[in-house]
């Protein structure tokens, strides 16, 4: 079967859905004969059967395709429904954050009995690869986090960890940008359950880039075996290894799909290790670039200003 990734792209007619075959690219409707399959949303809204017809188109004669380099790349799911973003689910990280706030480090949530615990980044967060980010004017502590992507290409409701993979269409690199000192408002008392500020915390514009492009499922048949890396200005910072979760994947699928239903589109981040700004005291300002490269994937590049 022929390697592809799927892609979002923008070319004279606006945004489209392509299929990147070693280092050209391939408008999917056209590929496949169906004008639904024109964004990738469109494409996962029908996934296994779209992802049968793309895998048929590809077998037969094609044209040569756009070389990749001539490509403006988007984030391959521009507008999410729903980014569910894991909080604390690499142990080094936990222990750099507890350490950071002079507490002692936290047991592993197995021993408690705990389950995975997610926030909601806002869909508009999502940028490309490659573009500009704008640190937020109220910020000064802006962090980097690269993070495993997981795409949901079925409904998924109930669904058990043994199964939860069945539901993933794909995979993605992702940079849970987070404006650390917007996370509380410091006016209210620490023990204020109204403390906490999520949204100016995580989902600024432009705080999720995404991509250069989905990998599909079965060519990453365990997620939990890719490296992952951060550099910030050719320095690198995080040099990990998804094996080092504390939740797995599927572990977070169960444990979203028994709260929410997950949609076609939807967007896991799996959690970030240790390596983070605020594990060092040092943060993004205008002029660096951040590069993320994971196993199987790719690399995500983005510069602030």
């Amino acid at each position: 079967m022929t390697s592809y990734k799927l892609a979002s792209y923008q070319d004279q007619r606006g945004v489209r859905a392509g299929a990147i075959v070693e280092d050209r690219v391939y408008d999917l409707a056209a590929l496949t004969g169906l004008a639904s399959d024109d964004t990738v949303r469109g494409f996962l809204l029908d996934w296994k059967a779209a992802t049968a017809r793309l895998v048929a188109s590809l077998a037969r004669p094609r044209a040569e395709g756009t070389p990749l380099a001539q490509v403006k790349l988007l984030a391959p799911v521009l507008y999410p429904g729903a980014i569910y973003c894991a909080g604390a689910n690499y142990q080094d990280h936990a222990d750099e954050m507890s350490a950071r706030q002079g507490r002692p480090p936290e047991p592993d949530p197995h021993t408690l009995g705990l389950k995975p615990w997610h926030f909601i980044k806002a869909s508009t967060a999502v940028t490309h690869p490659d573009a500009a980010v704008t640190l937020p004017k109220a910020a000064k502590n802006v962090d980097w986090e690269v993070e495993l992507g997981a795409v949901i290409g079925a409904p998924a409701k109930d669904v058990p960890a043994a199964r939860a993979l069945d539901y993933v269409a794909g995979y993605v690199a992702a940079n849970d940008l987070s404006a650390r000192d917007l996370g509380f408002r410091e006016a209210l008392p620490a023990a204020n359950p109204f403390r906490a500020d999520w949204v100016a915390h995580k989902s600024f514009d432009g705080s999720c880039p995404l991509g250069p492009w989905i990998v599909p499922a079965a060519d990453i048949p365990d997620p939990q075996n890719l490296a992952l890396k951060l550099w910030v200005n050719d320095i690198i910072k995080q040099d990990s290894h998804t094996r080092r979760m504390i939740f797995t994947l599927a572990e977070q699928i169960e444990q979203l799909s028994s709260r929410i239903t997950l949609h076609p589109g939807d967007i896991v981040l799996t959690g970030t290790p240790a390596g983070v700004g605020a594990g060092r005291g040092e943060f993004l300002k205008p002029g660096d670039t951040v590069r993320i490269w994971i196993e199987k994937i790719g690399t995500l590049t983005n510069r602030m200003i």
